[in-house]
């Protein structure tokens, strides 16, 4: 399962890449709109950090078919190889997303809340879906539910696309789908670092700690023996 953080703060998406296994950044206008930068020059710095193949999730803003593939031709001129261009499901954008396909772009189809959106999206050629998880359970849907669902008629019907999950609240949600065999997950820093947070294992790491430093005095390591 691929883990992308959600997120365009330069220092929370390095931080997170210091200590974590990622395969890219998501990110949407709202998301940008908290930099109060330029969001050109935000998505450039993103891109200018992130390793080769490393993929780089970018929204178009544009209300027509046509205005979304010139948005997107610049984005990805701007941006390189390993950008996909996000596109609402709305019918302008599944236009576009026919379009685009056939010069063979990478699409993630967003703002998705059934699963038929995200089947229409596939046969439009986008690449990944992304359903919202947890404002689906607000909504009083089930998100993991939907996601699952959506994968498994990627799969009974042959699509080439995955589910990029979005929109979590905690680690659970995510491990649901990691269970399940979800390809792709996106996720804020903080549910990417709950992935690993345990109290048990933090008192157990004290326990060790403390033992050890009996045994050989405080602030000694295996290196110092």
């Amino acid at each position: 399962m691929l883990v992308l953080i959600d997120d365009a703060n330069l220092e929370a998406i390095k931080r997170i890449y210091e200590f974590y296994p990622c395969d890219g950044v998501t990110t949407n206008p709202s998301i940008l709109k908290k930099q109060g930068e330029n969001p050109m020059e935000v998505l450039k710095a993103i891109r200018e950090f992130l390793p080769d193949g490393a993929q780089l999730h970018a929204q178009v803003v544009s209300l027509t078919a046509e205005k979304m593939i010139d948005e997107a031709h610049h984005m990805l001129e701007v941006l390189g190889k390993d950008t996909y261009i996000k596109i609402p499901v709305t019918s302008e954008g599944i236009k576009a997303m026919k379009l685009l396909s056939k010069e063979n772009a990478n699409i993630t189809a967003t703002a998705i809340y059934t699963s038929m959106q995200a089947f229409i999206a596939a046969k439009a050629g986008a690449r990944y879906t992304a359903p919202y998880v947890n404002r689906l359970d607000n909504m009083g849907a089930d998100g993991v539910q939907v996601a699952k669902d959506i994968h498994d008629m990627f799969k009974m019907h042959g699509l080439n696309a995955d589910v990029l999950a979005a929109s979590f609240k905690n680690s659970q949600q995510v491990l649901n789908l990691c269970k399940y065999g979800i390809g792709s997950i996106t996720a804020a820093p903080d549910v990417i670092e709950g992935l690993i947070k345990h109290d048990a294992t933090a008192n157990a790491v004290e326990v060790f700690t403390k033992d050890f430093y009996s045994l050989v005095g405080e602030g000694n390591t295996m290196e110092n023996l």
